[in-house]
Formats: structure tokens, sequence, C-alpha cells
């Protein structure tokens, strides 16, 4: 087992973040981009997460979160799942009405408007960053 006999990654760095704002950092191969974040990290904050938005500008972190709905979403959405290390697992685009099945290896869920994490370059095993008052790590 690792850190804390919990059979979580050796190694790994158990973050929390509180609701508010940051900045998201992509380290995939194009190099680094840099985007607006909002963090969701209250139980109400990631109940309400993109519920009724026409649009979001830059991205949406649920933490702690393995999977999303796009239930009463009025957009379709950009879902990347991210693992302890903040390493993308796996990314999907959903349409409005759809329920996403939960990734076992996710702890953390970026949402963003459909075709944003093409244009940033996030692919699965790219790492990203969060950046801005809303992090911590414990």
């Amino acid at each position: 087992m690792g850190k804390g006999g919990r059979g979580e990654e050796a190694g790994a760095v158990t973050r929390r973040w509180r609701d508010g704002r940051g900045v998201l950092v992509v380290l995939g191969a194009a190099g680094e981009v840099r985007v607006g974040l909002e963090i969701a990290a209250s139980y109400r904050a990631r109940t309400r997460g993109l519920l009724g938005r026409e649009r979001l500008e830059g991205a949406m972190l649920l933490s702690p979160a393995n999977s999303v709905h796009t239930f009463r979403m009025r957009m379709p959405i950009d879902v990347a799942y991210l693992d302890r290390r903040l390493r993308v697992v796996a990314v999907r685009t959903m349409p409005p009405g759809r329920l996403g099945r939960p990734r076992l290896r996710a702890r953390h869920v970026l949402e963003a408007e459909a075709g944003a994490m093409a244009g940033w370059g996030i692919r699965a095993g790219d790492r990203v960053r969060v950046e801005g008052t809303g992090s911590g790590e414990r």
C-alpha cells in the first residue's frame, strides 16, 4: 500500500482546494497553456457546477469527483478525468442529458465548453497544474 495505508499511489500528493478562482496550466506536448479556472470544491459548488449556464469562460475543476452528468445543462461539454497526480486519465465530450461513466482512477474532473480542451491540447497522459487562491496541498 502507498502513503497513508489506504492504497494511494506512492508519492501522490493529496490536494485540497477551496471554492474560488485559479489558473489551469496544461503541461502538454505543445508546451504550457494557461486557462482561467473556477474551482468547485464544496458539495454545494460541485452540485451546482455548470447547471443552467449558457457558456463557460475557461474551465471548471470539480474536486473530489470521478464522474459527472449533463442533465439540465444547456450546452455540450468537454470532460477530463484527472488522477491524484493531476494526470489526465481520459477526455470525453458529453452532450446535454447524459450520465458519464465513473473513472476508477479519477479523483478530480475538469469541465469546459465542447472543443475547448482540444484547443488547449489536453490529451490522456498529459499533466495539468492548478495555481491561484483556491489551491492548497496537505
